[in-house]
């Protein structure tokens, strides 16, 4: 069986294979647009782009709508004083996802650390644990 198994290959082999295309104006273009789509959800794919520019992700962490901000909040690519935008957000959401984030600056997480929620402390607490495993 396991000679008809599919070879496996890396992630760094797969990019090579199938790049990702260019950044392009007409991209960026098309993300602010969707950033302003009265669609939260439509938001939220421009939230989740890691080419968002920055003053579109400092627009969509202060969006209505917490799916937006947590979408945000858990983006790897969203500059470091954005995410620290998030860090008092009143949705405990935004905060857990924002306390997942590996690339929020020790500050912010030292704030999240001392939140009044306690989901998001054990969520502080746990990727503290993984980080340090």
């Amino acid at each position: 069986m396991r000679a008809l198994a599919p070879s496996m290959i890396t992630a760094e082999e797969a990019a090579a294979l199938h790049p990702a295309p260019k950044v392009t104006d007409s991209k960026i273009a098309r993300l602010r647009i969707l950033a302003r789509d009265s669609s939260p959800k439509i938001r939220e794919s421009a939230a989740s782009s890691h080419n968002t520019p920055v003053d579109v992700f400092e627009a969509l962490a202060r969006d209505p709508d917490e799916g937006v901000r947590a979408c945000v909040a858990r983006n790897e690519y969203a500059p470091c004083d954005v995410l620290r935008m998030l860090v008092n957000d009143p949705s405990e959401k935004v905060r857990g996802f924002l306390a997942l984030n590996f690339y929020v600056p020790d500050d912010a997480m030292n704030t999240l650390a001392a939140d009044d929620n306690a989901t998001v402390q054990r969520l502080v607490r746990w990727k503290t644990e993984l980080a340090n495993a």
